[in-house]
């Protein structure tokens, strides 16, 4: 009889969500068993775009420039209309002044899974693959899993705490007996990667679009492969027909009317779009994260880096919690920040997504006449640019609805408790650079007159295991974003989110802070 593991998270599921919580938690020391019913690491690309909000969190792990170099920059897009190119458009620096990384990047699921996987195992840990979960129990105390080899051997793990990060299918989620609500969109679409001879723009994405269809051409980074979106309208009533590629490649060519032609097929793959929820991510000492928890409509690339964010949030939670620094009060904050964030990011996906695809004559319309003008005039404007940006990225996502966000004191900051905190530069350096350290961070932003030495020394004292200490320069630019050439402080969360801001923070203020708001015992 095998003996029981005991670890501290048992995470199920090892796609991009599961292996960025593992990823996560090894920044913390905090032990942890992965397993996954799949043979290994998927090699197909799948998802295919990692917005700036995921590489500034893979950097923080030394993986983002591994990411850019491994991935191909979204600069330039074309709308067509009948063959003809009817908008330019210009992401070159799309995000430029708000994030190191300003751009969207092509670096698809198999390449993350790779990078992420890879990165585990130079720090001496693996996944169980081919391991299936069998039922999950809890009380009061622990969470007890029994898993399946593809052998037929059986394993009890048991932990302090389970995530379920195993897809829209999710065994775990089953397990907990929450309902996943939502709709199916009627539509068929297709995703295919192809090696294509194309002459046109390399560094350019194509979107066709047709009375009542689309296709999207973008560009991946080997030479003559690109991906192909689109959707099927005349499958859409013929549920039991198998569709073939050989029905694709005519359908984008009519759309396109450009010379192509697609010389090998490396994935096909039809689906219906789903939009749904679970009605709570989390039950217990179990907690659901990335499409376990929510799928919805591929507008704007938003699902594997949600997934992403879903475990960077919880990571650190589970670790204060885990190494008795934060009481389990915590861990409901989770539910309370990404449920929200969810039923935000559903709505806006499925309106977009209703613009880009809806046989609706008001959408046709507005796709025919207006969209072509109003998109490339928009991305021409730096303004507009900087508008559009912290939406697709999602370095605007905010929690400032959380009961961790304290605004006592903020309202007279542009930037609010909750927020993300800005990207600047301090010494011509980035300011997410100082801020590697899993922990909570203090930033004193001074004119330089001012001694905080006695705060520093209080502050390590008594929070050091937890809390750094830095001293920010009030640049001009510092000044522009939060709007006061005022002194002020700013307490920072661990995944970087503001957690209070104050023209007068004391460390009263901050123990106030960490032990009413979090529950954080010295």
């Amino acid at each position: 009889m095998q003996n029981t593991i005991q670890t501290d998270v048992i995470i199920v599921g090892a796609g991009p969500t599961g292996l960025s919580l593992a990823v996560q938690l090894l920044r913390y020391n905090i032990d942890f068993v992965i397993f996954d019913k799949k043979e290994g690491v998927t090699e197909l690309s799948k998802a295919l775009v990692v917005h700036a909000r995921t590489l500034e969190i893979y950097d923080q792990v030394g993986l983002a420039k591994k990411a850019v170099a491994g991935g191909e920059r979204v600069q330039r897009g074309a709308l067509m209309h009948d063959g003809q190119i009817s908008a330019h458009l210009d992401f070159s620096n799309f995000g430029t002044r708000l994030s190191p990384f300003p751009f969207m990047l092509v670096f698809e699921q198999s390449k993350n899974e790779h990078l992420l996987y890879e990165h585990l195992q130079r720090n001496g840990k693996t996944v169980q693959w081919q391991t299936e979960l069998e039922t999950l129990t809890q009380d009061t105390d622990k969470v007890r899993a029994v898993v399946k080899t593809t052998s037929g051997e059986t394993q009890t793990i048991e932990a302090s705490y389970l995530v379920g990060c195993d897809g829209a299918s999710s065994p775990t989620r089953y397990f907990l007996g929450l309902n996943f609500e939502g709709s199916t969109h009627p539509r068929l679409f297709y995703v295919a990667d192809v090696q294509m001879e194309f002459s046109e723009d390399k560094n350019r994405f194509y979107a066709a679009l047709g009375h009542d269809s689309f296709a999207l051409i973008v560009p991946m980074q080997d030479e003559k492969r690109w991906r192909l979106i689109g959707n099927l309208p005349e499958y859409e009533d013929q549920i039991d027909r198998e569709v073939l590629f050989d029905a694709v490649e005519p359908k984008v060519k009519q759309l396109v009317q450009l010379p192509l032609e697609i010389t090998a097929l490396h994935w096909f793959s039809t689906y219906k779009v789903h939009t749904r929820r679970a009605e709570t991510f989390s039950v217990g000492r179990c907690f659901l994260a990335g499409d376990a928890a929510h799928i919805h409509t591929p507008a704007g690339g938003q699902g594997m880096n949600t997934g992403i964010q879903d475990v960077y949030n919880l990571a650190w939670k589970l670790a204060f919690v885990l190494r008795g620094n934060a009481q389990n009060s915590l861990l409901a904050t989770y539910n309370e920040e990404r449920l929200a964030n969810a039923k935000r990011l559903l709505q806006t996906t499925d309106q977009f997504f209703d613009v880009a695809a809806s046989d609706r004559w008001y959408f046709r319309f507005f796709r025919d006449n207006i969209l072509p003008r109003l998109a490339g005039l928009v991305t021409q404007f730096s303004g507009a640019k900087e508008f559009l940006f912290p939406m697709v990225s999602q370095i605007g996502l905010d929690y400032r609805d959380s009961s961790l966000s304290q605004h006592q004191q903020d309202r007279h900051f542009e930037v609010k408790a909750g927020d993300r905190i800005p990207y600047f530069l301090v010494n011509g350096e980035n300011i997410y650079d100082q801020l590697r350290n899993p922990k909570f961070h203090l930033l004193v932003f001074s004119d330089g007159q001012q001694d905080y030495e006695g705060l520093k020394l209080e502050l390590e004292t008594e929070y050091g295991d937890f809390i750094d200490f830095h001293v920010i320069p009030l640049y001009p630019r510092v000044v522009e974003i939060f709007g006061s050439n005022q002194l002020f402080k700013v307490l920072l969360r661990p995944d970087h989110y503001i957690a209070l801001l104050s023209p007068d923070c004391s460390l009263d203020d901050i123990k106030a802070y960490l032990h009413k708001v979090l529950g954080l015992v010295a």
